[in-house]
This record gives C-alpha cells, sequence and structure tokens, in this order.
C-alpha cells in the first residue's frame, strides 16, 4: 500500500489512504504526534477504530475517532473536529479511505482561521490532489465556511 501523505502546513497533514497494522509505526517514524480517523464503523477498513486506538496508544500517538459519514455531516461536527485539531498535539495525521473526508475537513478548519469562502475553499482543495467528487460534501464544505 502507498503511504501517500500530504502536508498541508506544518500541524497538519492527510493520509489519502485507509491505514492497516503498520500505518501507525509509520505516522510515529514520521513525526506525527496525534492521529485522528473519520472513517465509520461500518464502511470497510483495514483495521477498526478500537484496533487503531490500541496500534496508535503502542506507538505513543494521540488517537481521536470521528466518524463522518454523508448522512452525518453537520457544524457540530465540524466544530469539534476543529477543536480537536486546536487541542492535539502536532503534528497531526488525519486519515479516512481515500483522503476526501479528512481533506475536507482539514480544508475548512484552515480556511475558517483564513477567512476565506467556500469557493476558494474548494478551489485550493483541487489545486492541492484533493478531489470533492461528493457533491453534498461540496456543498456541506462551501456552506460551512461561508458562515464561519
Amino acid at each position: 500500500m502507498e503511504m501517500n501523505i500530504k502536508k498541508i502546513n506544518d500541524n497538519i497533514s492527510v493520509a489519502t489512504f485507509d491505514p492497516n497494522e503498520n500505518s501507525f509505526k509509520t505516522f510515529a517514524d514520521k513525526g506525527f504526534k496525534s492521529v485522528i480517523n473519520l472513517q465509520t464503523e461500518d464502511e470497510e477498513q483495514n483495521v477498526s477504530s478500537k484496533k487503531e486506538e490500541t496500534l496508535a496508544n503502542d506507538n505513543n500517538l494521540n488517537y481521536k475517532h470521528f466518524g463522518v459519514s454523508k448522512d452525518n455531516l453537520s457544524q457540530s461536527m465540524v466544530d469539534n473536529f476543529r477543536q480537536e485539531l486546536e487541542s492535539l498535539p502536532t503534528p497531526i495525521v488525519v486519515h479516512c479511505k481515500s483522503g476526501k473526508r479528512s481533506g475536507a475537513f482539514v480544508m475548512m478548519h484552515i480556511e475558517c482561521q483564513k477567512n476565506m469562502s467556500g469557493e476558494e475553499v474548494i478551489e485550493q482543495a483541487e489545486n492541492m490532489g484533493f478531489e470533492c467528487d461528493v457533491p453534498e460534501l461540496e456543498l456541506f464544505l462551501k456552506k460551512y465556511v461561508n458562515e464561519h
């Protein structure tokens, strides 16, 4: 499995793959201090979130899990995610299965800090190689950023 990790800024990176048992040692070796998992319990994944938490702890990584699906997207979920980004030790690596949700959530956080518009966020995300081909996610992202 290719370990593609996109550095967004000095504090936050996005892993564009579904981690396996070895990924957490790699995250630790690369200097990450925290891992946030956005996969839901009912999607297929290499290791369960419970197992991820154990692997993270074994590698001295802080671990948080937010199960994000297009059915449960909410402003409060993004707010909670952003609070974790502010409070967890950095650098942080965020992952889902492909990086789409992770990329969107991280971009929402960064752009709200910079006061950019939702449209600018989508453009910047695409320039960084994130495809937002989930219409619900794209609409939600624009709305969230424009309101914050």
